[in-house]
């Protein structure tokens, strides 16, 4: 009996390329696949969580929309590797920078996620669970980055539960060397392990917690094209 559809994704495993890159925002997703894919067709629009797959420059490849937080990525990611055959994630989101050595529009590939998450519990493992990257995504994304003199940099971010904190903690995890924070790819990558499959946190600097600069939510959906860019060439080249 098949798996699908879900309650959360109205398609069938033919619906997907291999690989999906998953922004937060569906706005993005519906931007990304307007302005980068040939052929983009509307596959899931269940509880607005907009998915597309169209071709970029020949190669397959599908956007869809992971909403915000551990929790509902944890949802998206597990199906589409669970129960629609997805091979890689991309997940291309916004990040908080704790590093001096970062600036706004910066680009951060996750090499590794620390998190304050309990997601890992599920698991029953007698230890603590380290979430990284799948290195072969990670070499290829650093690579072609670095070909098109990007501003990249390659280190530990931190997946929080919390947005807002009452205790402030920058100062704790940069001084651990941890790069940035942001809300997903700890989730997303405890499922590719599970799962056998791959997956890569790039994130772009939407505000710097030191500084204080900071980006509109429109230019958040909208304008970081480096990265969206960034993520189409690393499938292209996966795909080649």
């Amino acid at each position: 009996m098949a798996n699908y559809p879900t309650p959360h994704i109205n398609a069938t495993p033919a619906d997907f390329a291999p690989t999906v890159l998953m922004p937060g925002d569906p706005l993005r997703a519906k931007f990304i696949a307007e302005t980068f894919l040939e052929d983009a067709k509307l596959v899931n629009n269940v509880r607005g969580i907009q998915g597309y797959t169209g071709t970029y420059e020949g190669t397959r490849v599908s956007v869809m929309a992971s909403g915000m937080g551990m929790p509902s990525m944890g949802i998206y990611s597990y199906e589409l590797f669970n129960f629609f055959e997805v091979q890689n994630i991309l997940r291309i989101g916004s990040a908080g920078a704790y590093s001096e050595a970062l600036r706004v529009r910066d680009i951060v590939l996750g090499m590794g996620a620390c998190t304050n998450s309990n997601y890992a519990e599920q698991y029953g493992l007698p230890g603590t669970f380290t979430p990284i990257a799948d290195w072969s995504l990670l070499r290829t994304c650093a690579d072609i980055a670095d070909e098109l003199g990007l501003r990249c940099h390659v280190g530990n971010i931190l997946s929080s539960d919390t947005f807002y904190r009452d205790d402030e903690s920058v100062s704790s995890w940069a001084k651990m060397g941890v790069l940035a924070t942001e809300m997903e790819a700890a989730a997303l990558y405890m499922n590719a392990a599970r799962c056998g499959k791959k997956a890569l946190a790039i994130c772009t600097v939407s505000d710097h917690l030191i500084t204080g600069e900071a980006t509109t939510a429109e230019e958040r959906q909208t304008s970081f094209t480096d990265m969206m860019e960034l993520a189409l060439k690393t499938v292209k080249r996966l795909g080649d």
